[in-house]
C-alpha cells in the first residue's frame, strides 16, 4: 500500500545560508514504498554528467553488512533516479536481483539534487569538491529564488540582476547544501574554469585538496607538473611508512652500501646534468630519512662509488 504522500512536507525550508531537507524514513509521509526492477533505477543524471561516482568504500561497507540492513528500501526520485542507497543497487546488480524495495519521494528535480547532495555530507561516499559540483548546478534555482524575494520586496522594480548581497546570498546556499566553505565555493568555480582535466580528476577522486588545487592555479603551466610530483611524494611517504612499521634489521652489508657519507660523496661527485634532474623535497615522517630513487641509486653505482 502507498503511503500517502504530502508535498508541502516535502518542500525544502530555506533562511539565509540555512537550507533543511527531511530525512524522508519509510512511513513519514514523504513519499510512498514502492518495488522496483533493479535494472529499471539509475544513479541521479548530475552523477553521470559530472562523473561523479559515490565511493566503491560504501559498497565494501554494504557488503559486510546483515541482509535485514542490506534490503533497506533505497531512496528514489519519481523518475526513478537513486538518491541514497547506491552501494545496495550496486550489490543488487551484483547479486542478480531483480527487484529492491524502494522509497519514492515527491520531490522536484531541484529539490530532489538538494536532498542528495546533504545526504551524503554525512558519507565518506562523496567529496567536498564533487558535492560542490553538484550544488553549482542548483545556482539558477537559488538566483531564480532570490529574484523572486526582491521581487516581493519591491526592489529593483523587476531588474534581472542580483544585488551584491544577494550575489553572496545565493554563494552561501549553496556552500550550506555542499556542507562547506563560502571559500571553497569560489576556488571549485575558478578551477572548474582554468583547471586542466587531470586535475579536475583527481580532485573527484580526493586525490589532491581545494586549496591545494587552487594554488597550482597561480602557474597554470605546471598545474600537472605539481600534481605529478605530488603524486611521487605521496607514494614516497607511504613507502617509508611501511618501511618504518617492518622495523627490519638492516644487513652490515647494505649498511656499508649506504653510509650516509659515502652517499654524499657520490651525489658531490654526480654529474651536472644528472644532478638538476634530481628532486629535492621534504615528507612528513618520523626520524632522518634519506631516501634514493632505484635510477638515482643506479647513476650512483655507475660512478663506482657505492660498489662494495
Amino acid at each position: 500500500m502507498a503511503v500517502p504522500t504530502d508535498r508541502t512536507q516535502s518542500r525544502v525550508a530555506m533562511n539565509a545560508a540555512t537550507i533543511d531537507i527531511p530525512e524522508a524514513p519509510p512511513n513519514s509521509g514523504l513519499g510512498r514504498l514502492i518495488t522496483c526492477s533493479v535494472d529499471q533505477l539509475s544513479p541521479h543524471p548530475s552523477l553521470v554528467r559530472l562523473h561523479i561516482v559515490p565511493s566503491a568504500r560504501d559498497l565494501s561497507a554494504a557488503i559486510g553488512e546483515p541482509d535485514h540492513l542490506i534490503k533497506e528500501p533505497l531512496t528514489i526520485t519519481q523518475d526513478h533516479y537513486i538518491l541514497a542507497g547506491h552501494a545496495r543497487w550496486s550489490m543488487a546488480r551484483k547479486r542478480g536481483e531483480l527487484t529492491i524495495p524502494c522509497l519514492q519521494l515527491d520531490m522536484t528535480a531541484e529539490e530532489a539534487l538538494l536532498w542528495l547532495i546533504q545526504k551524503h555530507q554525512r558519507s565518506s561516499g562523496i567529496n567536498d569538491f564533487s558535492r560542490i559540483c553538484l550544488a553549482l548546478e542548483l545556482e539558477p534555482w537559488f538566483k531564480s529564488q532570490a529574484k523572486a524575494n526582491q521581487q516581493r520586496g519591491g526592489e529593483l522594480k523587476g531588474s534581472s540582476n542580483l544585488t551584491k548581497a544577494d550575489k553572496l546570498d545565493v554563494r552561501s546556499k549553496i556552500a550550506s547544501a555542499a556542507g562547506v566553505s563560502v571559500g571553497n565555493v569560489s576556488k571549485v568555480k575558478r578551477l572548474l574554469q582554468e583547471a586542466v582535466s587531470e586535475l579536475l580528476d583527481a580532485l573527484r577522486e580526493g586525490e589532491v585538496s581545494i586549496h591545494c588545487a587552487s594554488v597550482w592555479l597561480k602557474t597554470p603551466e605546471k598545474q600537472v607538473d605539481q600534481l605529478r610530483l605530488h603524486r611521487n611524494l605521496r607514494g614516497i611517504t607511504r613507502t617509508i611508512h611501511l618501511l618504518q612499521r617492518k622495523h627490519q634489521a638492516v644487513d652490515q652489508e647494505v649498511g656499508a652500501r649506504f653510509d650516509v657519507h659515502r652517499i654524499g660523496s657520490a651525489l658531490t661527485a654526480l654529474q651536472d646534468d644528472r644532478k638538476s634532474l634530481v628532486l629535492v623535497s621534504t615528507i612528513p615522517v618520523m626520524g632522518d630519512v634519506l631516501l634514493l630513487s632505484k635510477g638515482l641509486l643506479k647513476a650512483l653505482e655507475s660512478q663506482g662509488r657505492l660498489e662494495l
